[in-house]
């Protein structure tokens, strides 16, 4: 008798988290995510070192502040949506400086974004979380993380074209 619950819960459990991996809004937002997070890599990459100081204008972030609030951000949003405090090492928007230590930064907290969006399950994808946008939905809060992302893609574009780089997006085009 034991053996055969331990064996119907261990089938409950594997259905549950299958679920969670079948549900196509799960897929979507996994794939977008992979997507944009090709694309900030790739960027970081592209942009020399001496560029990472660059700003378009004195009023904004240069393009190491933004890979770096780009990082703080995946911490953050990811942490919260599968109830974690943020792993992240500190404020690497103000701290990290560099191109490699960006860099290495970015990847760190997209692997962990990737990491969060493999706990969601069947029983709390549709569960709702406080957000700063109120009560969210996780899988929810994951497409923020990946709207948030793709918003400063963009912005990390415009310092690359005002660089004469074609951003990885339009690479082969």
């Amino acid at each position: 008798m034991r053996q055969a619950v331990l064996a119907a819960a261990m089938v409950l459990g594997v259905a549950t988290v299958a679920a969670a991996q079948d549900n196509p809004m799960v897929a979507a937002i996994k794939t977008q995510h992979a997507m944009v997070k090709g694309n900030l890599v790739k960027s970081a990459a592209k942009m020399s070192e001496v560029d990472y100081a660059f700003k378009p204008t004195p009023e904004v972030r240069s393009f190491g502040e933004l890979v770096g609030h780009v990082a703080n951000a995946n911490y953050m949003i990811c942490a919260t949506a599968i109830g974690e405090k943020s792993p992240a090492p500190g404020n690497i928007e103000k701290t990290v400086t560099g191109k490699a230590a960006l860099e290495k930064a970015l990847g760190e907290s997209l692997a962990y974004c990737e990491s969060a969006i493999g706990k969601l399950t069947a029983a709390n994808v549709h569960e709702e979380i406080k957000f700063f946008t109120g009560p969210t939905p996780r899988l929810a809060v994951f497409a923020f993380n990946n709207s948030h992302n793709m918003e400063h893609y963009g912005n990390l574009v415009t310092y690359m074209r005002l660089k004469g780089l074609v951003p990885p997006s339009s690479e082969g085009r």
